[in-house]
């Protein structure tokens, strides 16, 4: 599959629930309009058969009857087109995502953390940023899940190779994955937090424990029947049974306030848990075989698959609700016990399933996750996995960056085999060094998190990445800029010193001091990071820097991006070339631009 089949895929989808709305549409207009009629049909037969009370009844159950079954089927219908409509928008954001517009997926610019080893230098999170063109989550803690691999990628070899085995299976499932996100997108299943719902499952019992009130959920019911009986066989009058309803139905609110405390619990939550239900069931139906998919849909199938038993939660749920409503207040309350039947079943099922609740909802953002990513790699045909090494090595062939558009992102290649090892890029402004650090930074990030990475090829070993690539001041810290560089290379060293494998990215060290101290400190920083046995890549305007192939032929190799000047004009090819750079542009463009008289 290339881009183009990709586009393809998402037009035909728009087209078929297209067409498939337009077609409920008329649909839901017929039957809206035969609902009118049976409500007039309804009122003109009332009037009708006025004097004939028993053809009265009869005809208003019918029509009462028809018109229910119609609004049941009216609202299927409504969910339809819902359904239809999620599905039209969805494409539709994907083939501007294609296209590189992202601005219906939410970037989590929570996230961004100054303080974090790469995510802010990287624009992990935020407007125009990575993980902004990946989300595809549908519920808080999926995203969650997904923010955190790429805060905390992995670090194991297994790991990687099982999410890549998940991802692949998934780019598969494009139908899956589709049915998945606007399934998701129907109710507003991002307001269920886990925790807080997770919480819910360890307050302590209110009723569920009450002998007194367990019982007389059945000693209740068992007063009327005795009460019937005896009014029945005339062994006493009738007029008692309304001292015994005014009894019960007094007995009924006496549990009142414990009741809606367990009502609360649940309250706001339940509105979602159809959709929970609906996604749950989703996992457990479909034909897995990856062992990581098949490892979270054992954790929602069991006795009782975690669709079925919160479905049956949001039964009891509903059922405790209308409890508070006429007539079940009036008549269901003071016969059955209702509402205190179903506050003993809702308290039941916590306590039967609050050992597996936490494992229901781990998997659920596990899969959400995974859902994002496989749609991810189907969005990238042209992507490749990348091969997990066992040693330090960083191989690759036509890096490119996700984020620049495909007909104009220029991919280099990129080879560090051995340790310590250092690749030090020279060049001009604007030729593209930069660039080329964040594009082997986000390279690492992805293949370390299981996805495909822009590139032909690519041979890495998942140790930490570390960059240092926008550095600011802190007003709030009263730090100043270079101080915080400072802080962050102090950072760098210590976790070598400790014993850490990284893979260091810096971008003109010690920007925020003069040239002679910036020479020294940038060579003698440099000498301390191979000792240290790191691995990276440092750019830099320091052409001094270059001298360290001299003094270290096996440990540090000079890049360089130039620009070229022909017939006074600027150029810049953005790729990456051997050796130390021989144009530099500052005075050039300082020059082109009336600034200077040089």
């Amino acid at each position: 599959m290339n881009i183009s089949e990709v586009q393809s895929h998402y037009s035909n989808i728009i087209n078929k629930y297209d067409n498939e709305l337009g077609q409920l549409k008329k649909v839901i207009f017929w039957v809206g309009t035969i609902r009118l009629i049976i409500s007039i049909a309804a009122i003109v037969s009332t009037y009708i058969l006025w004097g004939d009370t028993t053809s009265v009844i009869i005809t208003l159950i019918a029509f009462i009857i028809a018109f229910l079954a119609l609004m049941k089927h009216h609202n299927k219908l409504f969910i339809k087109k819902s359904y239809c409509e999620q599905q039209i928008v969805n494409a539709q954001n994907e083939l501007k995502g294609i296209n590189y517009d992202f601005s219906a997926f939410d970037g989590a610019p929570e996230k961004a953390d100054a303080e974090h080893s790469f995510s802010l230098d990287l624009d992990l999170f935020g407007k125009r940023s990575f993980f902004q063109s990946i989300n595809r989550t549908v519920t808080s803690f999926g995203k969650d899940t997904l923010a955190n691999i790429f805060i905390h990628p992995f670090e194991n070899k297994k790991d990687i190779l099982d999410q890549q085995q998940a991802v692949e299976e998934l780019k598969q499932k494009a139908k899956l994955l589709a049915h998945f996100r606007a399934i998701g997108q129907m109710s507003e299943a991002d307001s269920l937090n886990s925790k807080d719902f997770s919480a819910s499952f360890k307050r302590p019992s209110i009723l569920k424990n009450s002998i007194l009130w367990k019982s007389m959920v059945y000693i209740i019911p068992l007063i009327h029947i005795i009460f019937g009986l005896l009014i029945y066989f005339d062994v006493i009058v009738g007029g008692y049974y309304s001292l015994v309803y005014i009894l019960t139905l007094g007995i009924s609110f006496i549990p009142g306030k414990k009741v809606a405390q367990i009502m609360e619990t649940f309250n706001e939550k339940s509105k979602v848990l159809d959709t929970y239900s609906k996604l749950f069931r989703i996992i457990e139906d479909e034909e897995l075989k990856s062992a990581k998919l098949k490892n979270i849909q054992s954790q929602l199938k069991g006795i009782t698959n975690a669709s079925h038993a919160i479905n049956q939660l949001k039964s009891y749920h509903n059922n405790l609700t209308v409890s508070y409503t006429f007539p079940v207040l009036m008549l269901f309350n003071p016969y059955l016990l209702w509402n205190v039947k179903y506050a003993i079943k809702v308290e039941q099922w916590t306590e039967k399933y609050k050992q597996e609740i936490e494992q229901w909802f781990e998997a659920i953002a596990q899969f959400d996750m995974l859902v994002s990513m496989g749609t991810f790699a189907f969005n990238h045909p042209d992507y490749t996995y990348p091969k997990v090494a066992d040693k330090f090595i960083f191989e690759g062939k036509a890096l490119g960056h996700p984020m620049l558009h495909r007909d104009i992102c220029v991919r280099n290649d990129v080879n560090i085999s051995k340790t310590p090892y250092f690749l030090v890029i020279t060049g001009a402004n604007m030729a593209g060094k930069s660039t080329y650090l964040r594009t082997i930074g986000i390279n690492h990030t992805l293949a370390c998190t299981g996805l495909p990475v822009c590139a032909e090829s690519l041979s890495f070993y998942p140790c930490r990445l570390v960059t240092n690539l926008r550095t600011a001041d802190s007003l709030a810290d009263n730090e100043s800029y270079f101080f915080a560089e400072l802080k962050r290379l102090k950072m760098i060293i210590d976790r070598l010193q400790s014993g850490e494998e990284l893979f260091i990215i810096l971008d003109e060290i010690l920007k925020g001091t003069n040239s002679e101290d910036k020479q020294k400190g940038s060579m003698a920083l440099m000498k301390q990071l191979i000792s240290l046995n790191g691995n990276g890549i440092i750019a830099t305007h320091d052409l001094l820097l270059g001298n360290l192939e001299q003094e270290y032929p096996d440990n540090v190799k000079d890049y360089r991006f130039e620009a070229d000047i022909t017939n006074d004009q600027l150029t810049f090819s953005y790729k990456i070339r051997e050796g130390v750079a021989q144009n530099m542009n500052a005075c050039f463009l300082m020059k082109k631009m009336g600034i200077t008289g040089l």
